[in-house]
């Protein structure tokens, strides 16, 4: 039994038993990776995989079982890597941090800045991209951090913390007829085309739940990833744009103006996921808690040990 095998069964199930993408993945060949499969089929006396002829269709139930087990030496494998680094004083290497647009644009400049500081030798590798997407790379290793507002805390695999609540802003251009009304209501919001987040983006799952709940029905027009993208096209009066609170700046986003928007929508929760079981350096701990000021390391090894934080 080795690691080669080990990973070739994780990346078949991984990659819906695709063996031409695991050998790609695994940097190797497929007929690689279907020798390694079979060799340890062979050495546990166990089919671990359903086949139509020499092609993958699905796991066998004790596959299932015995892919647990292999998800687990393999993280335990990687922390073992982790934690010789650690314990030989080496502070430098790669922290690899996944986020939305929203959170990698407005929330994490100035953790990164002050994370530098601290640790000059450690590389930042900035990814964005979707909150399942998000998840993904983290369960599979490919990232060590998320940060999201949706999403992360339906993983049973992660552990996630709250980092921080906010509120959504309404964003018009100057003089526009929603600036006459105080409070603004959902109604008023529905006379007017809409601009604002894709689906499972920065809290859209809070402005459909109002809407619904009030019976209302809302013109949204556009949708996007990007906070600046729904204001750039607010600004050419295309629609009244919903946006993050931290996405508006009163100085940097001249003829706009933002009216508050958390009578009408509920408050999101920002959260900061890691893979449960994953050893976490002493650099990860301290961006954690750059961005989660008020998380304790002990708060964040109870997370590890139990689940997630409330």
């Amino acid at each position: 039994m080795n690691f080669q095998q080990l990973r070739s069964i994780r990346e078949a199930a991984r990659r819906g038993y695709n063996l031409t993408e695991v050998a790609n993945a695994l940097f190797t060949s497929q007929p690689g990776v279907s020798r390694q499969i079979r060799e340890l089929e062979d050495e546990l006396g166990v089919v671990i995989f359903e086949r139509n002829g020499k092609r993958l269709t699905g796991m066998t139930e004790p596959g299932k079982g015995i892919l647990k087990i292999i998800d687990r030496l393999l993280i335990e494998a990687e922390n073992l890597q982790q934690a010789s680094l650690e314990y030989t004083g080496q502070q430098s290497g790669t922290l690899s941090v996944a986020a939305t647009h929203t959170q990698a644009r407005y929330a994490l400049p100035k953790v990164v800045q002050s994370f530098r500081t601290a640790y000059p030798d450690v590389r930042i590798a900035l990814q964005q991209s979707a909150p399942e997407h998000i998840a993904e790379w983290i369960l599979s290793g490919k990232t060590d951090i998320g940060i999201a507002t949706e999403g992360l805390s339906q993983f049973p695999d992660l552990v996630s913390f709250p980092c921080y609540r906010w509120s959504h802003l309404i964003v018009v251009p100057d003089g526009h007829p929603l600036l006459s009304r105080s409070p603004i209501r959902l109604e008023d919001l529905a006379e007017f085309p809409l601009i604002t987040y894709d689906v499972g983006f920065t809290g859209r799952g809070h402005i459909d739940a109002a809407f619904a709940q009030a019976g209302v029905k809302p013109d949204i027009v556009l949708t996007a990833m990007d906070s600046d993208v729904i204001k750039q096209y607010v600004s050419l009066g295309l629609g009244v744009g919903i946006v993050a609170s931290m996405a508006f700046d009163h100085g940097r986003d001249k003829g706009m103006r933002a009216v508050e928007a958390s009578h009408l929508f509920a408050q999101n929760t920002t959260r900061l996921a890691v893979r449960k079981g994953a050893y976490l350096r002493s650099y990860a701990y301290h961006f954690i808690q750059e961005f989660a000021p008020d998380l304790t390391r002990a708060d964040i090894d109870a997370a590890l040990n139990g689940g997630d934080l409330a």
